[in-house]
């Protein structure tokens, strides 16, 4: 039975990886990801429902547009994946948490699905153009806020040991952190929109686990950074998005932030 519920969790996140490319390909365009039918972006042909199979009309086209022969961006396939698989690693984790259902654990679950959905928007866009979008991360700190306010919450539901003040309070203390980097570097090293993430950042992970995304941001960001210099892709004067790191060190911190830290804190302990 829970088979069966993990089918049709990931069939979901599918459908709405296919809407994120949607959002994603319409707020670089101004179009209305809410209206409108979805077509081709170099022969501007409408799709058929056949086209828009989540992966399988990837595969059974193979990567081409049926219409033009134009080649299909493997991010449409990748997106779909992706959330497919957070939702029911979403799913995965609150089931192990909260193991009989509420209507309150219902509307946890939703929160989780929507945050991610928002972060992941984040990721994509960030990573194509340099830019996390206005129109992606304010609606998805005010979810949050919103989320925080609920007094049954207790803070953010990714993490239900964390309280409202700690919430509030980490957010504050990330966005002024990066605001301090940004101020600094008179914004070369970060952007405004690293304050806005890192802001959201704190609502949705509270303390202690904002600081492991943190250093997890980072550090990925540090090793692929290093990585596209010895690969000649990149120079010490080059800008790099650093969104899709905060964001990958959201999601780590997510699912495996404690165990981090208590790998962490135990190893400090026998240096000690």
């Amino acid at each position: 039975m829970l088979a069966f519920f993990y089918l049709l969790i990931f069939i979901f996140g599918l459908l709405i990886g296919s809407f994120l490319n949607c959002v994603i390909y319409r707020l670089e365009t101004g179009g209305s990801f809410l209206k409108g039918n979805s077509f081709c972006p170099n022969c501007k042909h409408l799709l058929a429902w056949r086209d828009l199979i989540p992966i399988l009309s990837f595969l059974i086209l193979k990567g081409k547009c049926r219409y033009c022969g134009e080649k299909i961006s493997w991010q449409y396939p990748l997106v779909e994946l992706f959330t497919g698989l957070i939702f029911i690693s979403i799913f995965n984790f609150q089931f192990s948490i909260f193991n009989e259902f509420s209507i309150f654990n219902f509307l946890k679950l939703i929160y989780c699905w929507a945050t991610s959905a928002f972060l992941i928007v984040i990721f994509v866009y960030d990573l194509r153009h340099y830019l996390i979008p206005d129109k992606i991360i304010y609606p998805a700190i005010a979810t949050a806020l919103i989320f925080n306010f609920h007094p049954p919450a207790g803070g953010l539901i990714f993490n239900q040991f964390s309280i409202f003040n700690y919430s509030i309070l980490s957010a504050f203390g990330a966005a002024l952190f990066f605001l301090m980097i940004v101020l600094i570097s008179r914004g070369k090293w970060m952007g405004v929109g690293d304050i806005k993430l890192a802001f959201l950042m704190g609502l949705l992970l509270s303390f202690p686990n904002i600081l492991v995304a943190l250093f997890l941001a980072f550090f990925i960001g540090a090793i692929i950074g290093v990585g596209l210099i010895l690969a000649g892709k990149k120079t010490l004067k080059s800008e790099v998005p650093f969104g899709p790191f905060l964001v990958a060190g959201t999601f780590l911190a997510l699912f495996w932030g404690q165990s981090i830290l208590n790998w962490y804190l135990k190893m400090f302990k026998l240096q000690v």
